[in-house]
Protein backbone atom coordinates (compact mmCIF):
# COMPACT_ATOMS: atom_id res chain seq x y z
CA UNK A 1 0.00 0.00 0.00
CA UNK A 2 1.12 3.55 -0.86
CA UNK A 3 2.55 5.81 2.33
CA UNK A 4 -0.01 8.42 1.16
CA UNK A 5 -2.66 6.26 1.59
CA UNK A 6 -1.19 4.77 5.03
CA UNK A 7 -0.90 8.30 6.07
CA UNK A 8 -4.79 9.00 5.23
CA UNK A 9 -5.62 5.81 6.68
CA UNK A 10 -4.22 6.47 9.88
CA UNK A 11 -5.78 10.21 10.19
CA UNK A 12 -9.24 8.57 8.95
CA UNK A 13 -9.18 6.34 12.04
CA UNK A 14 -7.85 8.81 14.49
CA UNK A 15 -10.32 10.96 13.77
CA UNK A 16 -13.10 8.33 14.12
CA UNK A 17 -11.85 7.31 17.45
CA UNK A 18 -12.51 11.64 17.98
CA UNK A 19 -15.76 11.06 17.07
CA UNK A 20 -17.31 7.85 18.56
CA UNK A 21 -15.64 9.47 21.81
CA UNK A 22 -17.73 12.57 21.73
CA UNK A 23 -20.84 10.57 21.17
CA UNK A 24 -20.90 10.21 24.75
CA UNK A 25 -21.32 13.72 25.03
CA UNK A 26 -23.10 15.08 21.84
CA UNK A 27 -25.96 16.82 23.59
CA UNK A 28 -23.42 18.54 25.33
CA UNK A 29 -20.78 19.79 22.91
CA UNK A 30 -20.30 23.58 21.75
CA UNK A 31 -22.34 24.46 17.98
CA UNK A 32 -21.69 26.66 15.98
CA UNK A 33 -24.31 27.90 12.82
CA UNK A 34 -22.28 28.54 9.66
CA UNK A 35 -25.68 28.95 7.49
CA UNK A 36 -28.97 27.61 7.54
CA UNK A 37 -29.14 24.07 8.98
CA UNK A 38 -25.47 23.81 8.28
CA UNK A 39 -23.87 23.26 11.78
CA UNK A 40 -20.36 22.82 13.11
CA UNK A 41 -19.49 21.08 15.92
CA UNK A 42 -16.50 21.24 18.47
CA UNK A 43 -16.12 17.03 17.66
CA UNK A 44 -15.65 18.71 13.83
CA UNK A 45 -12.62 20.80 14.65
CA UNK A 46 -11.00 18.41 16.68
CA UNK A 47 -11.05 15.55 14.55
CA UNK A 48 -9.92 17.74 11.54
CA UNK A 49 -7.30 19.04 14.19
CA UNK A 50 -6.64 15.00 14.18
CA UNK A 51 -6.59 14.38 10.78
CA UNK A 52 -4.48 17.53 9.89
CA UNK A 53 -1.71 16.60 12.96
CA UNK A 54 -1.34 13.62 11.34
CA UNK A 55 -0.69 14.70 7.83
CA UNK A 56 1.19 17.82 8.60
CA UNK A 57 3.96 15.34 10.25
CA UNK A 58 4.46 13.33 7.62
CA UNK A 59 4.36 15.77 4.86
CA UNK A 60 4.53 19.42 5.98
CA UNK A 61 4.73 20.42 2.72
CA UNK A 62 1.82 19.32 1.36
CA UNK A 63 -1.14 22.07 0.84
CA UNK A 64 -4.62 21.21 2.89
CA UNK A 65 -8.34 22.16 1.88
CA UNK A 66 -10.49 21.03 5.04
CA UNK A 67 -13.86 22.07 5.64
CA UNK A 68 -13.79 24.00 9.02
CA UNK A 69 -10.61 25.53 8.78
CA UNK A 70 -10.24 26.31 4.99
CA UNK A 71 -7.13 25.95 2.58
CA UNK A 72 -3.99 26.32 4.03
CA UNK A 73 -0.28 25.73 2.45
CA UNK A 74 2.84 23.71 3.64
CA UNK A 75 5.72 24.81 5.05
CA UNK A 76 6.34 29.18 4.77
CA UNK A 77 8.90 29.70 2.42
CA UNK A 78 7.89 26.46 0.25
CA UNK A 79 7.04 26.87 -3.78
CA UNK A 80 3.56 25.33 -4.02
CA UNK A 81 2.87 22.06 -3.21
CA UNK A 82 1.84 19.68 -5.92
CA UNK A 83 -0.21 17.36 -3.22
CA UNK A 84 -3.47 19.08 -1.85
CA UNK A 85 -5.36 16.68 1.35
CA UNK A 86 -9.19 17.43 0.88
CA UNK A 87 -10.57 16.92 4.06
CA UNK A 88 -13.96 15.85 5.27
CA UNK A 89 -13.49 15.40 9.01
CA UNK A 90 -17.07 14.73 9.69
CA UNK A 91 -19.43 14.62 6.85
CA UNK A 92 -23.10 14.55 7.90
CA UNK A 93 -22.65 16.73 11.51
CA UNK A 94 -26.06 17.06 11.70
CA UNK A 95 -27.44 12.98 11.86
CA UNK A 96 -24.31 13.35 14.21
CA UNK A 97 -25.84 15.85 16.20
CA UNK A 98 -28.95 14.02 16.57
CA UNK A 99 -27.58 10.27 17.05
CA UNK A 100 -28.62 9.43 13.66
CA UNK A 101 -25.40 6.91 13.03
CA UNK A 102 -24.86 7.91 9.28
CA UNK A 103 -21.65 9.94 8.90
CA UNK A 104 -18.37 9.44 7.62
CA UNK A 105 -14.56 10.75 7.55
CA UNK A 106 -13.73 11.90 3.98
CA UNK A 107 -10.23 12.36 2.84
CA UNK A 108 -8.81 12.52 -0.72
CA UNK A 109 -5.05 13.31 -1.60
CA UNK A 110 -5.00 15.06 -5.16
CA UNK A 111 -1.75 15.65 -7.08
CA UNK A 112 -2.15 18.86 -9.05
CA UNK A 113 -5.26 18.81 -10.47
CA UNK A 114 -5.87 14.85 -10.48
CA UNK A 115 -6.77 12.99 -7.25
CA UNK A 116 -4.58 9.75 -6.61
CA UNK A 117 -6.18 8.89 -3.24
CA UNK A 118 -9.01 8.57 -1.27
CA UNK A 119 -10.50 7.63 2.24
CA UNK A 120 -13.91 7.32 3.21
CA UNK A 121 -14.08 6.17 6.97
CA UNK A 122 -17.77 5.04 8.97
CA UNK A 123 -16.63 5.21 12.06
CA UNK A 124 -19.43 3.23 13.79
CA UNK A 125 -19.57 0.29 11.45
CA UNK A 126 -15.70 0.53 11.17
CA UNK A 127 -15.67 0.48 7.73
CA UNK A 128 -12.76 1.74 5.53
CA UNK A 129 -13.27 2.83 1.64
CA UNK A 130 -9.94 3.16 -0.25
CA UNK A 131 -8.85 3.82 -3.80
CA UNK A 132 -5.78 4.76 -5.76
CA UNK A 133 -5.60 5.53 -9.13
CA UNK A 134 -5.59 2.98 -11.25
CA UNK A 135 -5.40 0.05 -8.26
CA UNK A 136 -8.90 0.37 -7.59
CA UNK A 137 -11.75 0.30 -4.75
CA UNK A 138 -11.33 -1.49 -1.48
CA UNK A 139 -13.77 -2.08 1.25
CA UNK A 140 -11.72 -3.10 4.55
CA UNK A 141 -9.36 -4.71 2.07
CA UNK A 142 -11.49 -6.24 -0.31
CA UNK A 143 -12.10 -5.40 -3.91
CA UNK A 144 -15.23 -3.88 -4.18
CA UNK A 145 -17.39 -2.99 -7.92
CA UNK A 146 -20.51 -0.76 -9.00
CA UNK A 147 -23.11 -2.95 -9.21
CA UNK A 148 -24.52 -4.69 -12.65
CA UNK A 149 -27.79 -2.92 -12.87
CA UNK A 150 -29.02 -2.13 -15.92
CA UNK A 151 -31.68 0.95 -16.15
CA UNK A 152 -33.93 2.82 -13.69
CA UNK A 153 -36.46 -0.23 -13.53
CA UNK A 154 -35.60 -1.62 -10.20
CA UNK A 155 -32.76 1.17 -9.42
CA UNK A 156 -31.84 2.06 -6.12
CA UNK A 157 -30.89 5.84 -6.30
CA UNK A 158 -28.83 8.26 -3.39
CA UNK A 159 -29.81 11.55 -2.95
CA UNK A 160 -29.43 14.48 -0.65
CA UNK A 161 -31.75 18.14 -0.14
CA UNK A 162 -31.08 21.28 -1.50
CA UNK A 163 -30.32 23.11 2.25
CA UNK A 164 -27.95 26.22 2.93
CA UNK A 165 -27.67 28.17 0.25
CA UNK A 166 -28.93 26.23 -1.98
CA UNK A 167 -32.36 25.92 -1.84
CA UNK A 168 -32.86 28.45 -5.35
CA UNK A 169 -32.59 24.90 -6.36
CA UNK A 170 -35.39 23.07 -4.24
CA UNK A 171 -38.04 23.29 -6.72
CA UNK A 172 -36.14 21.97 -9.94
CA UNK A 173 -35.41 19.15 -7.15
CA UNK A 174 -38.08 18.05 -5.93
CA UNK A 175 -39.54 17.61 -9.98
CA UNK A 176 -36.16 15.48 -10.42
CA UNK A 177 -37.61 13.95 -7.15
CA UNK A 178 -40.93 13.20 -7.87
CA UNK A 179 -40.03 11.92 -11.88
CA UNK A 180 -36.69 9.38 -10.06
CA UNK A 181 -40.02 8.17 -8.05
CA UNK A 182 -41.83 6.92 -10.62
CA UNK A 183 -39.04 5.55 -12.42
CA UNK A 184 -37.17 3.40 -9.90
CA UNK A 185 -37.75 1.25 -7.13
CA UNK A 186 -37.00 3.95 -4.55
CA UNK A 187 -34.50 6.90 -3.33
CA UNK A 188 -32.69 7.15 -0.01
CA UNK A 189 -31.23 10.25 1.94
CA UNK A 190 -29.11 9.30 4.77
CA UNK A 191 -27.31 12.56 4.84
CA UNK A 192 -23.89 11.90 4.59
CA UNK A 193 -22.49 12.37 0.69
CA UNK A 194 -19.43 10.83 0.67
CA UNK A 195 -20.97 7.35 2.41
CA UNK A 196 -23.53 7.94 -0.35
CA UNK A 197 -20.69 7.79 -3.05
CA UNK A 198 -19.11 5.08 -1.25
CA UNK A 199 -22.00 2.80 -1.27
CA UNK A 200 -22.89 3.59 -4.87
CA UNK A 201 -18.77 2.19 -5.60
CA UNK A 202 -19.83 -0.61 -3.25
CA UNK A 203 -22.96 -1.80 -5.50
CA UNK A 204 -25.79 -0.64 -2.76
CA UNK A 205 -26.96 1.81 -4.31
CA UNK A 206 -26.88 1.87 -8.23
CA UNK A 207 -26.51 5.64 -8.53
CA UNK A 208 -26.53 9.12 -6.64
CA UNK A 209 -27.24 12.97 -7.37
CA UNK A 210 -27.30 15.99 -5.09
CA UNK A 211 -27.19 19.84 -5.56
CA UNK A 212 -24.30 22.34 -3.94
CA UNK A 213 -21.96 19.81 -2.78
CA UNK A 214 -18.47 21.14 -1.75
CA UNK A 215 -15.20 19.64 -2.74
CA UNK A 216 -14.68 17.63 0.32
CA UNK A 217 -17.72 16.50 0.39
CA UNK A 218 -16.86 14.32 -3.30
CA UNK A 219 -13.19 14.02 -3.35
CA UNK A 220 -13.01 10.47 -2.21
CA UNK A 221 -15.88 9.66 -3.16
CA UNK A 222 -15.11 10.38 -6.87
CA UNK A 223 -12.32 8.29 -7.15
CA UNK A 224 -13.92 5.41 -4.88
CA UNK A 225 -16.70 5.29 -7.66
CA UNK A 226 -14.68 5.43 -10.79
CA UNK A 227 -12.13 2.78 -9.47
CA UNK A 228 -14.81 0.62 -9.01
CA UNK A 229 -15.95 0.82 -12.40
CA UNK A 230 -18.61 3.94 -12.34
CA UNK A 231 -19.32 7.17 -13.84
CA UNK A 232 -19.18 10.30 -12.52
CA UNK A 233 -19.89 13.80 -13.97
CA UNK A 234 -22.05 17.41 -13.27
CA UNK A 235 -25.78 17.60 -13.79
CA UNK A 236 -25.26 19.64 -16.86
CA UNK A 237 -23.55 16.26 -18.61
CA UNK A 238 -19.88 17.94 -17.94
CA UNK A 239 -16.92 16.49 -16.76
CA UNK A 240 -16.80 16.21 -12.85
CA UNK A 241 -13.86 18.22 -11.79
CA UNK A 242 -15.48 19.03 -8.10
CA UNK A 243 -18.11 21.17 -8.90
CA UNK A 244 -21.24 21.88 -7.20
CA UNK A 245 -24.12 19.32 -8.88
CA UNK A 246 -23.18 16.25 -9.07
CA UNK A 247 -24.97 12.90 -10.63
CA UNK A 248 -22.76 9.40 -10.01
CA UNK A 249 -23.88 5.63 -11.01
CA UNK A 250 -23.17 2.48 -12.68
CA UNK A 251 -22.20 2.94 -16.18
CA UNK A 252 -26.22 1.41 -17.36
CA UNK A 253 -27.90 3.57 -14.34
CA UNK A 254 -25.67 6.66 -15.23
CA UNK A 255 -26.96 7.64 -18.48
CA UNK A 256 -30.54 6.82 -18.24
CA UNK A 257 -30.41 8.88 -14.83
CA UNK A 258 -28.48 11.94 -16.15
CA UNK A 259 -31.00 12.27 -19.28
CA UNK A 260 -34.23 12.07 -16.81
CA UNK A 261 -32.88 15.04 -14.62
CA UNK A 262 -31.89 17.27 -17.63
CA UNK A 263 -35.64 17.87 -17.83
CA UNK A 264 -35.60 19.61 -14.95
CA UNK A 265 -31.98 20.97 -14.67
CA UNK A 266 -32.92 25.04 -13.86
CA UNK A 267 -32.08 27.30 -17.12
CA UNK A 268 -29.16 28.82 -15.00
CA UNK A 269 -27.37 25.69 -14.73
CA UNK A 270 -28.23 24.73 -18.93
CA UNK A 271 -26.99 27.67 -20.22
CA UNK A 272 -23.40 27.00 -18.34
CA UNK A 273 -22.60 23.98 -20.35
Amino acid sequence: MQPLLNIAIRAARRAGEVIVRGMNRVHRLEVRTKGQNDFVSEIDTQAEAAIIEIVRRSYPDHAILAEESGHSDGRPGVHESEFTWIIDPLDGTTNYLHGFPQFAVSIGIQRRERMEHGVVYDPLRQELFTASRGEGAQLDGRRIRVSAHAGLEHALIGTGFPYRANLQWLDAYMEMFKAVTCATAGIRRPGAAALDLAYVAAGRLDAFWEFGLSPWDTAAGALLITEAGGLIGSLTGAEYRQQEHIVAGTPKVYAPLLELLSAYLPASLRDRT
